[in-house]
């Protein structure tokens, strides 16, 4: 693959996460978070997400990994330029965690590829100094 072909398949992925006290409870070993996911298409061709797949550490190193297809039941397809947003939540048994993972796309012309999702800190209130 030259150089010109990685610039049409290039997705960047941005991630938000906001920690849920409503839905948390310390005593029972429960921390809700929402996150929220930016996927823009850089490139210069159209991509399908497929599948995902996430790998979720808590604070105690344990580590879980989802994988599924799309998003919140959707195989959302970019046009160059376009982008596609979503929110979903994750709940650990620590008040600190990470996510990270990456998507499969599928470009117009018939390329797999992924595009990586960054790792990113979810935390309660006052969990990190």
């Amino acid at each position: 693959m030259s150089d010109s072909d990685n610039d049409a398949y290039r997705i960047e992925v941005f991630a938000e996460s906001e920690y849920l006290p409503e839905q948390s409870d310390a005593d029972q070993k429960r921390w809700a978070f929402a996150y929220h996911i930016r996927i823009i298409n850089r490139g210069s061709r159209g991509a399908r997400l497929l599948t995902r797949h996430w790998i979720i550490t808590d604070g105690d190193q344990r580590v879980q990994e989802v994988h599924g297809e799309g998003v919140l039941g959707q195989q959302p397809e970019l046009a160059p330029g376009q982008e596609f947003q979503y929110s979903s939540g994750a709940i650990l048994e620590t008040a600190v965690g990470s996510m990270r993972g990456n998507y499969q796309m599928l470009s117009e012309d018939g390329t797999c590829f992924n595009a990586p999702i960054p790792a990113f800190t979810l935390a309660a209130d006052r969990a990190l100094h």
